[in-house]
């Protein structure tokens, strides 16, 4: 018989009996093709409240009316400013040039002149727009992108374990970068298009009111076209802000998982699926590009036959005398100018329909609400007695269930007493994990309630509670930075004696100072830099560096092997003395360092006691000690 093994934990919890992460992994599955359309890549998008989108596009812009009236101030008058050509040129064929054939130059020169001026009020209000412009869009994306990641870091740990990372960051990129687009370059061109159809729509009725009415008149079908572009298009662009994530996440979670992928021959199967969705992310974009052209084909096709008709006819009516030259040549110059930024106009709309559908997703993510909420009026824990910094916890009646699985505690009542190291065992799937992410708060209970000395969970504060209880997960994760900074994260103003007086205690101090720069190593990226044993004894320095009043240590000594482990335990023995633990293990070696184990099945204590008094037993943990005590033979 072998001692029990553990897997890596995945979401939502090696607790989670219906995970089939949890299931031993057998030779992968041999790529088979599948249709694009059978992957539904859309089935864990957000959901968006109505009004969601437009209210965080209202508050995003709030704080900047000032500026954003003034850019539309600046643009307003650019193109009042910018519209006063053709008139001049009309003015100069009807005016100025029978005046200089008369000797008199004074009207052409004038002429010349104001052509000049408008030139150059024109582009000098237009830089000014387009600087205040940029300054508007650069706050609204740096507002967006910070909201982005302070609600992520502070929603719940079981939207992360559903919700991917690669998805997050398709948000926070592809998405604002949509946004972005629309923000620099889409809004001023839609302001510029309305502009110069109510400006030059004005100026031709004003012109020739019969020329302005059939121009304005063309205006309706180019209308109906946008408007049903739009309804097309929005359905297209929400597929491919999808499809888009989609890609993002399986190349995230391949390159996360290269070991795994590598030692499991997974990179057949990983390509035929990133295939699948290769070839959606295609299909929407050609999608996408095809609507664009049957528009552009459309809106070409009524403009440039409104533009034939309008010229023949001011050509007849200049012919018979009815109608001045140079009003033809300022009504074609106008009709250029209303005509030409229908292309422009539906490059607007294929930023604005990306745009919507990426903010309609951001605000889908901003619209979720941590499942473990901050308290209205959160409460203090009682102070601790210098010589008593253990705190006493009590799971009174607690029922809890995963989003994904089944009930995994049915019914759990049990009392800590402060200052007790808690040994708590059992197979995979028993609820140990789900004890300790419980007491951590990284979930609340279904029904019951967690107690620490007397006070709820709920009712603290999360730097209230991660001052009195913190965890250890097998998973050691350091961040890119030094050693000393990632030991100082539970205790950001510590010196650096501190730190290294919390690496002496559970030895890790040699090792560290052996490094190439000591405590000021960087550990690169994941603590890459350093083995998983030692990013482990770092990990165990910053939690005790934060001196909890509670530890949970969930299989924190599994990536530390036999000399290491013992050399940790020697330390916690020393440590711990006093504090209240928590001890999640399956080797159970880390047991002898308990005051007390606990035996897990089904989310149920089925043995309760000492160590030595368990193992001199016949129950499950005397079988799990023999099984463990064979297999060291």
């Amino acid at each position: 018989m072998t001692a029990p093994t553990t897997s890596t934990p995945t979401a939502p919890g090696d607790d989670n009996p219906d995970n089939p992460d949890n299931h031993d992994t057998h030779e992968p599955e041999l790529p088979h093709p599948r249709d694009p359309d059978d992957d539904p890549i859309g089935r864990d998008e957000l959901p968006t409240p109505p009004g969601a989108t437009a209210a965080l596009l209202r508050s995003l812009l709030a704080p900047l009316k000032a500026r954003t009236a003034l850019a539309v101030v600046l643009l307003l008058v650019q193109q009042a400013v910018v519209q006063v050509g053709p008139l001049l040129v009309a003015y100069a064929i009807d005016r100025a040039v029978p005046a200089l054939r008369d000797g008199d130059h004074g009207p052409l020169i004038a002429v010349a002149l104001a052509y000049l001026a408008a030139a150059l009020a024109g582009g000098g209000l237009q830089f000014w727009f387009i600087e205040a412009a940029a300054r508007v869009s650069q706050d609204v994306l740096l507002d967006l992108r910070g909201r982005m990641f302070r609600h992520a870091q502070a929603l719940s740990l079981d939207f992360h374990e559903r919700y991917t990372s690669g998805r997050l960051i398709s948000r926070s990129t592809t998405d604002v970068e949509s946004l972005r687009e629309l923000l620099n370059e889409g809004l001023q061109e839609l302001i510029t298009v309305i502009l110069s159809f109510v400006y030059i729509s004005a100026t031709l009725l004003w012109l020739d009111w019969s020329m302005g009415a059939v121009a304005v008149a063309s205006l309706g079908p180019l209308c109906l076209m946008i408007r049903s572009y739009r309804r097309r298009a929005g359905e297209v662009f929400r597929q491919r802000s999808t499809a888009i994530a989609a890609v993002i996440v399986k190349f995230a979670e391949t390159m996360n998982g290269i070991r795994p992928v590598r030692a499991f021959r997974r990179e057949a199967v990983n390509d035929a699926d990133f295939r699948v969705l290769n070839l959606r992310h295609q299909r929407t974009n050609t999608a996408a590009l095809l609507e664009m052209a049957r528009y552009v084909v459309g809106s070409r096709l009524i403009a440039n036959t409104a533009v034939a008709g309008i010229v023949l006819w001011g050509a007849y009516r200049v012919a018979e005398g009815s109608l001045a030259l140079g009003v033809l040549a300022a009504a074609v110059l106008y009709l250029r100018r209303l005509y030409d930024p229908i292309d422009r106009m539906g490059m607007f709309l294929n930023s604005y329909q990306s745009a919507a559908a990426s903010l309609e997703k951001i605000a889908g993510l901003l619209a979720q609400t941590p499942s473990v909420p901050e308290p209205q009026q959160p409460r203090e824990l009682p102070a601790l007695e210098s010589e008593h910094p253990g705190r006493e916890v009590e799971f009174d009646e607690v029922r809890f269930a995963y989003r994904t699985g089944g009930e995994v505690l049915p019914h759990f009542s049990l009392t800590l007493p402060a200052g007790q190291t808690v040994a708590v065992v059992g197979a995979t799937g028993a609820g140990k994990s789900t004890l300790a992410k419980l007491l951590a708060r990284f979930y609340d209970p279904t029904d019951g309630r967690v107690l620490l000395d007397g006070v709820d969970l709920r009712d603290l504060s999360v730097p209230e509670l991660r001052r009195g209880v913190v965890m250890v997960t097998q998973e050691a994760f350091l961040f890119s930075g030094t050693v000393a900074e990632n030991i100082a994260i539970g205790r950001p103003d510590a010196d650096r004696e501190d730190i290294e007086r919390a690496a002496k205690a559970i030895g890790a101090h040699d090792f560290i100072a052996s490094l190439p720069e000591g405590y000021d190593t960087d550990v690169r990226k994941r603590g890459g830099r350093i083995s998983a044993g030692q990013r482990q004894l770092v990990a165990f320095a910053r939690a005790l560096l934060a001196d909890p009043a509670v530890l949970i240590l969930d299989e924190a000594t599994s990536s530390l092997d036999v000399p290491g482990e013992r050399a940790v335990q020697r330390a916690m023995t020393t440590v711990l003395r006093g504090r209240t633990a928590v001890v999640i293990a399956h080797r159970l070696s880390t047991v002898e360092i308990a005051d007390r184990v606990l035996v897990m099945e089904h989310g149920r204590i089925v043995e309760d006691g000492p160590p030595a008094e368990l193992v001199a037993g016949t129950g499950r943990f005397a079988d799990l000690h023999r099984a463990w005590r064979d297999s060291l033979a």
